[in-house]
């Protein structure tokens, strides 16, 4: 056949197949023969097994019995021999024909045989099932699990879940024996990867056989109908054979070692396997199509002591004399999330372990120096060469500051905030600072110029920042967050503050201090002067002009407009304070100062309380002194004497009245002796206990920012940083060999860090 006249050559056994069965007349056929096609492949290569050959066959009879038009298999017989002889005529000979027609009758007679066994097993098993109570199934249940238990006690070392999971697994097995006859091939899928997950419960073969029979005698104590007994038990027993199987293929060396949580068996079971092929040991286990990995099976097994040693193995540079070999690439192709699940295992150390594994220094130093190789390809781009934000900001949601000060976190962070985040960044903080510097000079410098007496470039000069401030400022910082808003709401990315449900954004302080702000300036805008005296810019008043503020109509709302403005001033300053992450050691002071604040509030809470449990108290006494006079009086008294700004002449008067002079007395004692000098113990305990992780905290909040600011980057710009990166070369270990790819080497001082091994 020649490409010439349209027609594909056939390359593979399946398209010739095809091909054959058009041109043989059997196309019609072909309708039970592609079932069989999809399965011939695993019926040829276990040949040789006959257990295994027959649970293919038993599968592919599941499949065939649902064809109500006459099977001919003689005709996939002469397909299949016209079919190889056509694409390997050069090696074909009589003892091939032999041994696939051998081959083919053997299959033939054992899909036969089934085929015509299950015939009606279906029906009887769905009318069975379908006609359960729910008495007969909660007996069936208890009886299940006692015969189970009677024939092989070591079982209850195994089921002891609750009674409902105990109840659900029972109930799954009926459930899996219909639907094996109903999509046959889908539930070997399923049973495959149900078995791999036996293989991380340790479960023994040797359990399923009495596990069946336990269903055999129960359903024959229930004097079920014998053909539904006997669909039901063929199906089970199938998937019996299928879980064995899987199980035993499964259960390599390294899996028996993360059932035990055993670091030194593992070693022992992992030291035969040969360098270029100790990763895909801990990293895939594959039955059929169907796979485990046993890193990830121990993290969620809890064999954290196996986990930790498979990490150290995957992340340990081998080599022999052409290659080296790095399971970094391994691990983050099979589990690009890997960080994502090692953070849910925060406090067994598994994260700072892989990160441990991502560093390299040489013992070797060179001019006092010393090479430092990073491989961070998979932290900073994912397996597209995009931005790996998902999987870096799981560092950063993990909260820990001594994570932060890791060398390889610390390392990409400083690298990515230096050499793309930083500029963005200043860029947007100038531009907020030019708002500052209108929202200052708009509201704080000039109105107090030349109150009531502006010139009129002075109110044209006002006018214009008040402007900007809305059409600019405000429109652009309400547009921002409805955006916001409305994408957690759509997302269903909601948290609840102070008991209501808000934006999931709004977490982040600055982001709800910006929102404040917008809000502040929406209630500027409404209670604006100018505004309100436009309509009477040039009446009969003092002030009167352009754009004057001192109009009749504007003086009702002067007041509340002038609170909002304060408000407005400082929440422009604290936006700001952000700023301070150009520098670590600033960035660190002000978080410093955030996290003792709690103890000053503290102490303002417990003095509010003295304050006022004395000042009620003292207002009940027989005394007429002014400064006492009322419980708000009182309170103002107390205040200033804790404040150290009540006259000490005062004292002096108060000689005379004995009561009141004690009760003060007492009051000092507590308040200005004892207080605030506990106050200064919890402030010093508090910046003692914070101090040490504060530069830690300094780098989380630089971190947030830089991953907010990268993501935003153009694409075109994150690609020549990429390409400046050169992860595809080699780097160096040490002069003149040549390593592996997916790292950056930097020199670092010989003292930092002393390397013997």
């Amino acid at each position: 056949m020649s490409k010439g006249i349209g027609t594909k050559v056939p390359e593979n056994f399946n398209e010739m197949f095809t091909f054959n069965a058009a041109v043989m007349g059997f196309a019609g056929s072909l309708g039970w023969m592609n079932p069989v096609l999809d399965q011939f492949e695993a019926m040829v290569l276990n040949a040789a097994n006959s257990y295994r050959l027959q649970e293919e066959c038993d599968v592919l009879a599941l499949v065939l019995v649902k064809y109500k038009e006459p099977i001919i298999y003689a005709e996939f017989k002469a397909i299949m021999l016209a079919s190889l002889r056509s694409l390997v005529p050069k090696i074909w000979g009589v003892e091939h024909e032999v041994a696939w027609t051998w081959f083919w009758d053997n299959t033939e007679r054992m899909i036969k045989r089934q085929t015509a066994g299950i015939k009606g097993y279906q029906r009887a098993a769905d009318k069975f099932i379908r006609n359960l109570s729910d008495d007969i199934v909660q007996q069936m249940r208890r009886d299940v699990y006692k015969v189970f238990f009677g024939v092989a006690p070591k079982g209850q070392d195994y089921f002891k879940q609750s009674s409902t999971r105990l109840n659900f697994i029972a109930d799954k097995v009926l459930e899996m024996s219909l639907e094996m006859y109903k999509r046959p091939r889908e539930m070997v899928e399923e049973i495959s990867a149900l078995g791999l997950r036996h293989v991380g419960y340790g479960i023994p073969t040797e359990l399923f056989p009495p596990f069946i029979e336990a269903w055999s005698q129960v359903l024959q104590m229930m004097l079920v109908d014998e053909k539904a007994a006997n669909s039901l038990r063929w199906s089970l027993t199938l998937i019996s054979k299928i879980l064995v199987r899987t199980i035993l293929e499964g259960s390599t060396i390294v899996m028996k070692a993360i059932n035990t949580n055993s670091a030194k068996r593992f070693r022992k079971a992992i030291a035969i396997a040969g360098r270029s092929q100790r990763a895909m040991d801990m990293l895939r286990i594959t039955v059929g199509t169907q796979s485990i990995s046993p890193l990830d099976w121990a993290i969620k097994s809890g064999s954290f002591q196996v986990a930790r040693a498979m990490i150290d193995d995957l992340l340990t540079i081998r080599g022999d004399r052409d290659n080296y070999y790095y399971g970094c690439d391994a691990l983050f192709e099979r589990h690009p999330d890997i960080l994502n699940i090692l953070s849910a295992t925060r406090g067994q150390g598994l994260l700072p372990a892989l990160l441990d594994g991502m560093l390299w220094r040489s013992k070797h130093t060179q001019n006092k120096l010393r090479r430092v190789n990073y491989f961070v390809k998979h932290l900073i781009q994912d397996a597209e060469g995009l931005f790996n934000a998902k999987q870096i900001s799981v560092i950063i949601k993990s909260g820990d500051p001594k994570l932060m000060r890791h060398p390889v976190v610390s390392f990409v962070f400083n690298m990515l905030w230096s050499r793309l985040a930083s500029y963005e960044f200043l860029q947007s903080r100038v531009l907020f600072m030019v708002q500052v510097v209108i929202f200052v000079c708009a509201q704080s410098i000039l109105p107090r110029l030349q109150p009531k007496r502006e010139t009129e470039s002075l109110r044209i000069l006002l006018f214009s920042c008040r402007c900007v401030i809305y059409f600019f400022d405000m429109f652009v910082l309400l547009c921002a967050h409805i955006k916001y808003i409305v994408a957690d709401i759509r997302e269903g990315s909601l948290t609840h503050l102070l008991g209501l449900p808000c934006p999931a954004y709004l977490k982040n302080l600055a982001s709800a201090a910006q929102l404040a702000m917008g809000i502040n300036l929406v209630f500027m805008c409404t209670q604006e002067p100018i505004f309100h005296c436009l309509g009477n810019m040039y009446g009969n008043y003092e002030g009167a002009g352009l754009f004057s503020t001192h109009c009749p109509e504007a003086q009702t709302n002067i007041n509340v407009y002038s609170v909002f403005s304060q408000l407005g001033v400082l929440l422009h300053w604290l936006l700001l304070v952000d700023c301070c992450i150009f520098s670590l050691r600033l960035s660190s002071y002000f978080l410093t100062c955030f996290y003792v604040l709690v103890e000053l509030l503290h102490f303002l809470c417990a003095l509010l309380f003295l304050v006022l449990m004395f000042a009620c108290s003292i207002t009940a006494l027989d005394n007429f002194k002014a400064d006492f006079r009322s419980i708000p009086a009182g309170v103002r008294t107390l205040t200033k004497i804790t404040l150290g700004m009540y006259p000490s002449e005062k004292f002096i008067e108060l000689h005379n009245s004995p009561r009141l002079l004690g009760l003060l007395i007492v009051f000092i004692v507590i308040v200005v002796i004892f207080l605030l000098n506990l106050l200064i113990a919890q402030l010093a305990g508090a910046y003692r206990n914070v101090y040490g992780d504060m530069m830690g905290f300094a780098r989380l909040f630089r971190s947030g920012i830089t991953v907010s600011t990268v993501r935003a980057i153009r694409p075109k710009r994150w690609t020549a940083f990429l390409k400046s990166l050169r992860f595809q070369e080699r780097i160096e270990f040490n002069e003149g060999d040549v390593g592996i790819a997916g790292g950056i080497q930097v020199l670092e001082l010989a003292t930092l860090n002393p390397t013997t091994e």
